[in-house]
């Protein structure tokens, strides 16, 4: 950086020798340099002769004499205040409130002995002295990959480019609901609609598991598409149930913890710079072209400077991805009590001795009516088991379960529609929430 000052000093020089009339202005324009730079070197330059490059050094910053050290004995005062505050101070003193002791120390005023004026330099005696010790380096140990894949990660995308409609949506109105794979950062699918519900995601999802096989688990967020259930609800949503019920094992984020879903939340910030941000479709059908288009450039030209890429695009990375098991034709629809077994329920009998577990009436005793009472879920026996009070000890069946298998398409079918009504109820309790 001198070379460069240097060079504009001499510049300046061979511009006063040849434009004496030149302003200030012309003379920082032609050098490219501030006015006030010009005024204060053309002041040197003027003062030298003119063959004189010494002149055209630049000139230290470092004080030529630099304040003298503190006396010992003011260091040792302020380790002592350090250590034992006066006045009781019911705290240790920081430098700030150090500086303000030492001020006031008659000492130090009859002695005449330099006191420091700044709180840094306070610091600074306190850091050479231990009495503030060093951060250790936080070391953080990249995230282990799983097998290629086998563990994918869900989120929906705003395209907020697309205007709202005067008689429609507000928010939302198009979304890309896009999957990650963990383990090798590619793209597995995305999906463009205008009408994500709990039932079009789920059937997004399922059209996913048939192109391209089950993986062993999803990671999802918490949003109500996902996991919401109606107030009173026990047992997991329709997604989640359906999901178990294929042997998919489902991953839900803590609340407000993002970067559990890290993987597919950095693609959206991918997507949305060098996507959506450029592009600015407006139309849903613009939202596809964009979205198909960048999908194939992030999977095989742009590359990826994830550990397990290599800064290499993720397709190319991993040209050969293993084959995934394939949706089966037939489906237990009940599979996912397993998730659930062992789970403990509190209740409160009302008048009628009956009880409610996920929205269904249970009669438990009307001697019991005003107390509450335990159920333990048994998935083997598929029941609910009443474990106290002891006494009224029984087995009552689930309701609402199969106890049969059904084909594929006809459980897609049926897990779509409790998706609709789960959706439903949701609403409906918001909606008395906000009325009331």
């Amino acid at each position: 950086m001198e070379a460069v000052y240097y060079a504009a000093r001499a510049n300046l020089r061979r511009l006063m020798i040849l434009h004496p009339t030149w302003t200030r202005s012309q003379f920082a324009q032609a050098t490219g340099m501030s006015r006030s730079w010009v005024d204060k070197w053309k002041k040197r330059l003027l003062n030298a002769p003119k063959d004189d490059e010494q002149v055209l050094q630049g000139l230290s910053r470092a004080p030529h004499h630099p304040p003298p050290r503190l006396d010992q004995q003011v260091v040792d005062r302020v380790l002592e205040i350090r250590d034992d505050p006066p006045e009781d101070l019911r705290r240790t003193p920081g430098p700030r409130a150090l500086l303000y002791y030492l001020n006031r120390d008659e000492t130090f005023k009859e002695g005449k002995l330099r006191l420091p004026k700044s709180t840094r330099t306070i610091y600074r005696i306190l850091k050479e002295n231990g009495r503030i010790a060093s951060r250790l380096p936080i070391v953080t140990e990249p995230t282990e990959r799983p097998a290629p894949m086998q563990h994918w990660q869900l989120d929906f995308k705003d395209a907020s480019s697309v205007p709202t409609d005067a008689h429609g949506k507000k928010q939302h109105v198009v979304e890309i609901l896009n999957i990650i794979d963990k383990g090798t950062s590619v793209l597995v699918a995305h999906h463009v609609r205008s009408d994500f519900s709990a039932e079009t995601a789920l059937a997004a999802v399922a059209q996913t598991f048939a192109e391209h096989g089950l993986p062993t688990s999803i990671t999802l967020d918490r949003d109500t598409r996902w996991a919401g259930a109606p107030q009173g609800s026990d047992f997991p949503a329709a997604l989640v149930r359906f999901c178990h019920a294929l042997g998919v094992a489902v991953l839900l984020c803590d609340p407000h913890h993002p970067q559990q879903n890290g993987f597919v939340e950095r693609y959206h910030r991918t997507l949305n710079q060098e996507c959506l941000k450029r592009e600015r479709p407006k139309t849903i059908d613009e939202v596809h072209q964009v979205t198909e288009a960048f999908a194939s450039h992030y999977n095989w030209q742009r590359p990826h400077q994830g550990i397990s890429c290599g800064n290499r695009p993720p397709r190319v990375a991993f040209p050969t991805l293993p084959s995934l098991p394939k949706v089966p034709d037939l489906v237990n629809p009940d599979a996912w009590l397993s998730q659930v077994k062992g789970q403990h329920l509190v209740r409160r009998v009302n008048r009628q001795g009956f009880v409610k577990v996920d929205l269904s009436p249970y009669y438990i005793s009307s001697k019991l009516a005003g107390q509450k009472v335990t159920l333990s879920i048994q998935a083997r026996e598929q029941s609910l088991q009443v474990v106290y009070p002891q006494e009224y000890r029984r087995s009552l069946p689930l309701k609402g379960l199969h106890q049969r298998a059904l084909p594929y398409q006809e459980y897609l079918a049926l897990m779509q529609r409790e998706a609709s009504t789960q959706q439903r109820l949701l609403s409906l309790g918001r909606w008395k929430i906000r009325s009331d």
